[in-house]
């Protein structure tokens, strides 16, 4: 992605601006950022549009108007805007921390990784970009490992312990605590079905990651 949207310089207007319209530009830029702390995004968007209109060259004002489209839920834009402000500015570090926010959201969890690390190879002290990396990579650990993810929760752990206290030493497991399997067999249906009540985004998952394995098992046999 880094080296494609470095070679885009299509996407960027070539012009040279006058020296009162960058001046406009910079309190256009100040306004959109006033906008952006009294969470008024789609005013601070438009400030920054009428920012880059007059001066189309400032790396700046395409790398706020990324945070502006983030918050508003406008990722694919945000990340077209951090594309155009490394274009113009190879060395922006903030443009990569902010593209990897958006990646982040649009679950692209790989990618938001690369983002953070070249932000933190031009910043190597940033906290932000350090957290935020580190959020990407446990949510990428997350996705390749919903089953594990699942057991890490510990909501899930408390269901499960209490679960396997009622099959083991509940009023039908008698004196001598778990009488047969199929106790823990009842004790894991409820288990499951607690778990789908509470929490049915996570059950999907680790359905799609099972199918996802078993559709690459059977390539891999085919192949």
């Amino acid at each position: 992605m880094f080296a494609d949207c470095c070679h885009k310089n299509e996407i960027l207007p070539l012009s040279d601006s006058l020296p009162e319209d960058i001046e406009k530009a910079d309190q256009l830029k100040d306004e959109g950022n006033n906008h952006m702390k009294e969470e008024n995004y789609g005013a601070a968007v438009d400030c920054y549009n009428q920012a880059i209109e007059l001066d189309p060259n400032n790396a700046v004002y395409y790398c706020n108007r990324a945070a502006a489209q983030s918050k508003l839920n406008n990722y694919s834009e945000a990340i077209k805007d951090c594309e155009r402000a490394i274009a113009i500015d190879p060395k922006y570090s903030k443009a990569y921390g902010r593209m990897g926010l958006a990646l982040t959201s649009m679950n692209k969890y790989q990618e938001a990784i690369n983002s953070y690390r070249k932000a933190l190879d031009l910043d190597p002290e940033n906290d932000s970009y350090k957290s935020n990396l580190k959020v990407a990579e446990q949510k990428l650990r997350d996705v390749a490992s919903p089953a594990a993810s699942l057991m890490q929760n510990p909501q899930v752990q408390q269901l499960m312990s209490g679960m396997m206290s009622n099959a083991i030493g509940g009023p039908a497991a008698g004196v001598g605590g778990l009488t047969d399997l199929s106790s823990l067999i009842h004790a894991g249906q409820q288990f499951a079905q607690q778990i789908q009540q509470q929490n049915p985004e996570l059950i999907e998952q680790l359905r799609n990651h099972v199918r996802s394995r078993s559709f690459s098992g059977s390539t891999e046999e085919h192949s």
